[in-house]
């Protein structure tokens, strides 16, 4: 009786020297030939972004959420979304780790005032390896969520009374 071992998953969230932050996944190990089936011949590829991206659409879907993000991610994000033809980044507070087969990730929220922190979590929690797995097939072992910020009502009326005065001509 032979015993197989499991591989280990490979820690990308940070290239080493001389890397790219460009990783991939490989999601199957196609084989070639005319005798393979069609969806078996040749290899899947997935890039550690589009993990990212999936994570941080799937969090913003969530009623309660605000932002994502820390304060200085949040201030660059906020002055990058102003540029134009600026895009703003859905991968902003969101980290990830990805093997062969599993993934993990970690976010970081700014929740709505008088939303339950800890529903949201458990919602974005939800959501997030829900997408994940049905878009790219790889088994979510985590998602920790970190709520760094609550967003409250007087920043609302802060941002629009700085729009005010920097005179903006529309709205």
């Amino acid at each position: 009786m032979t015993t197989q071992t499991a591989p280990v998953a490979k820690d990308v969230s940070t290239p080493r020297h001389g890397e790219t932050s460009r990783a991939t996944t490989s999601v199957s190990d196609g084989r070639a030939g005319a005798d393979q089936p069609a969806a078996n011949r040749g290899r899947t590829s997935i890039a550690d972004i589009v993990v990212v991206k999936v994570a941080g659409i799937a969090a913003r879907e969530i009623p309660g959420v605000y932002d994502m993000g820390g304060g200085l991610s949040r201030t660059v994000g906020a002055v990058r979304d102003r540029v134009p033809g600026g895009r703003p980044n859905v991968g902003r507070g969101v980290k990830v780790e990805v093997g062969e087969r599993q993934t993990a990730i970690d976010l970081d929220l700014v929740v709505e005032y008088g939303a339950p922190v800890r529903d949201v979590a458990q919602d974005v929690r939800e959501n997030v390896i829900s997408a994940v797995e049905r878009i790219t097939g790889l088994e979510v072992v985590e998602v920790d969520v970190t709520v760094n910020d609550v967003r409250l009502p007087e920043d609302e009326e802060d941002e629009e009374d700085t729009s005010q005065q920097t005179g903006t001509r529309v709205e």
